[in-house]
């Protein structure tokens, strides 16, 4: 980037390049596997019904279920016949130019480690389940493939408008805790619902989340949650949908006309919007995760 572009100041592990990719994965033990076993488990008992039929299809195609932590030399191979995409190992959280370089290039970075048992049913910083069983069977999507590297070019041009925040949200609100309207209804396709128990069943069935049709001017002037469950979900009608609405807008002129901090707070519904429908916003009133009320 640029001497005058702002990054994100963090400290790169003297083993990994200025790509920060890791010479090699992680050689998991039995423990690891068990967790991942685990996890892959409890995932498959809730997501059918709630999933996207493209992630469920993903997950088939990469066959994800075969035990223990994947080998991202297999991952890249069969992803790279289906869309041309490779999974590469990072050590932590990398640098936002360097995540977005990655992303244009088709590589989808993931965490070289996963939770314990004592971080079992949350983890702050994104793991190899995360990342692979969340993030990796979307890539098999040829137009969602597509979106995901499109959103990896428009990165440098929000670091150079310093309008990060707003494509962050974008990202946060489409690959990380996006819905997808199919004809048996709503079903989720983002990584983070699809990664976690609560929030696979919440985001589609509860009735305190607002779920709106995805604007794409409207998501990037509005807040998120990092660490609960989302007071608002947005919906997309298809990937070709999602692709159109995003690929084809002009940003240009997009981040010329935001404000550098968020217009609207996470739980708004606002006169623009397409609403699917207005949540109770009984979880987030009785407070929360914090709180220890209901995801109802």
């Amino acid at each position: 980037m640029p001497e005058d572009v702002f990054t994100a100041p963090l400290k790169r592990p003297a083993h990994v390049g200025e790509d920060w990719l890791e010479p090699k994965q992680t050689e998991y033990d039995s423990e690891d596997d068990a967790i991942w076993n685990d996890l892959f488990a409890r995932q498959m008992e809730i997501l059918p019904g709630r999933a996207a039929s493209a992630f469920m299809e993903g997950l088939d195609r990469l066959d994800l279920g075969t035990g223990g932590v994947p080998d991202f030399g297999d991952l890249s191979e069969a992803l790279d016949k289906l869309t041309g995409w490779s999974v590469v190992p990072v050590p932590m959280l990398i640098p936002d130019h360097i995540f977005f370089w990655h992303l244009a290039n088709r590589r989808f970075p993931a965490g070289n480690f996963i939770r314990t048992r004592e971080t079992f049913d949350y983890i702050q910083e994104p793991d190899v389940f995360h990342d692979v069983f969340g993030h990796v069977p979307m890539l098999t999507n040829p137009v969602f493939a597509d979106y995901m590297q499109e959103y990896g070019r428009a990165g440098f041009r929000a670091m150079e408008h310093n309008r990060l925040k707003a494509l962050g949200a974008l990202y946060w609100y489409t690959v990380e805790f996006g819905l997808v309207q199919e004809e048996a209804g709503l079903r989720a396709y983002g990584a983070g619902i699809l990664s976690g128990p609560t929030e696979a069943v919440f985001s589609v069935e509860a009735k305190s989340p607002n779920r709106i049709m995805l604007n794409v001017d409207r998501v990037m002037r509005t807040d998120y949650v990092i660490s609960d469950l989302q007071p608002t979900y947005f919906v997309i009608e298809s990937f070709e949908d999602l692709y159109r609405k995003t690929v084809e807008r002009d940003f240009e002129r997009l981040y010329k006309s935001l404000s550098p901090s968020f217009t609207y707070a996470n739980s708004a519904v606002i006169d623009v919007d397409n609403v699917v429908n207005v949540g109770t916003q009984e979880y987030l009133l009785r407070g929360g995760r914090g709180s220890g009320a209901r995801p109802v």
